[in-house]
């Protein structure tokens, strides 16, 4: 404590102990020890905030922006692939993937493989913006906490905490995203039984993004919107670590020059064997995703993510979770060298930008 505060514990020790006893004065000098006290806790903290913050360093935002312009990249890149991706899934009767690459383009022409795009095009954005802004501000945080920051390539252990963290906080938004992209890539297709009549006639019923939010919030709600959120948490936890993770120590192994940045191709050929990874590692749980979004509103079909699991594994076997992996991982690669291309040359741009102002 301070000279201060010990000469006020002192000095109601004293009243306290003396006879006859002042009440009064024991009172106020028993509440300026309790100021003093409370000054000095209030300063500690204050020091130890400020010391955090000055070694933490500060939110930088545009790892933000470049996120959201990598996001658009991958959507106008990736969206085909996906449409197809969902279909084999989610959907029935189509086989292969190039069976179902035939079928969309004969019954829905090319624009077929484009349905849906405007809303993951507006929102996934945002999503990776979000993604992309966590990581690398976590990752930075960590390795500062953790004095690691001078380390090239970033030790792994930051990586992947940020990586988890990036994988966890995504779902917040990509979650409702999913679901309404799901639903309006899904909603073309022809119905192969009568069981399924309804079902198509009530996909059919969705006009665009809003409609489709609508008809869910009002059957079940906000929590309706967040349909399948176990699975794709499971899905991108372990599937962020597996796309940052080799990125970063690959981007870093294909430098000519380990003092330099990434050159173009490092950054696209890094990013999209990422992408593969991650696409190709998190196909099973995606595929339980897939099911759990696309089941309809008026018709449930599965329970959660265990019973998909087991109504899945029942009914198809274990080939069922490897469906679409092909698609998703040759989706991966494009989608993802596109994302890490724009993200890192737009984060050059903006940081060359604010150095010259």
């Amino acid at each position: 404590m301070t000279e201060d505060t010990d000469s006020c514990a002192r000095r109601t020790h004293l009243f306290c102990t003396s006879k006859p006893l002042d009440w009064k004065k024991v009172n106020t000098h028993f509440e300026m020890l309790c100021s003093c006290l409370c000054k000095k806790t209030c300063n500690c903290i204050g020091e130890e905030i400020l010391v955090l913050k000055h070694k933490m360093g500060r939110v930088q935002i545009e790892d933000f922006v470049a996120g959201y312009l990598g996001g658009a990249a991958s959507v106008i890149v990736g969206h085909p692939l996906d449409t197809v991706k969902v279909r084999l899934q989610a959907g029935q009767g189509y086989g292969s993937a190039f069976n179902c690459i035939l079928t969309i383009y004969r019954n829905e022409s090319v624009a077929g493989f484009f349905k849906g795009m405007s809303f993951p095009l507006a929102t996934i954005a945002i999503y990776n913006s979000v993604v992309f802004g966590v990581f690398s501000n976590a990752q930075r945080f960590i390795s500062q906490y953790r004095n690691t920051s001078r380390r090239h390539p970033p030790d792994l252990i930051d990586v992947t905490f940020a990586s988890m963290l990036a994988g966890s906080v995504s779902v917040g938004i990509g979650g409702p995203v999913d679901l309404v992209k799901i639903k309006l890539q899904i909603q073309t297709q022809c119905a192969s039984s009568a069981e399924n009549a309804s079902i198509h006639h009530y996909q059919r019923t969705y006009k665009g993004p809003v409609h489709c939010v609508n008809c869910i919030l009002r059957k079940e709600g906000l929590l309706g919107m967040y349909r399948g959120a176990g699975a794709m948490l499971l899905r991108d936890i372990p599937g962020y670590c597996l796309y940052f993770i080799p990125y970063i120590y690959l981007s870093e192994w294909l430098k000519l020059d380990r003092h330099t940045t990434p050159s173009v191709l490092s950054v696209w050929l890094a990013g999209g064997i990422a992408g593969a990874i991650s696409w190709g590692t998190a196909t099973p749980m995606d595929v339980i995703k897939s099911r759990l979004q696309a089941d309809s509103l008026y018709n449930r079909k599965y329970r959660g993510v265990k019973d998909c699991i087991k109504q899945s594994y029942s009914n198809e076997g274990i080939q069922v979770f490897f469906r679409g992996i092909t698609v998703n991982a040759i989706r991966g690669f494009p989608m993802s060298a596109a994302m890490f291309l724009t993200y890192e040359l737009s984060l050059r741009a903006l940081k060359t930008s604010k150095e010259s102002n």
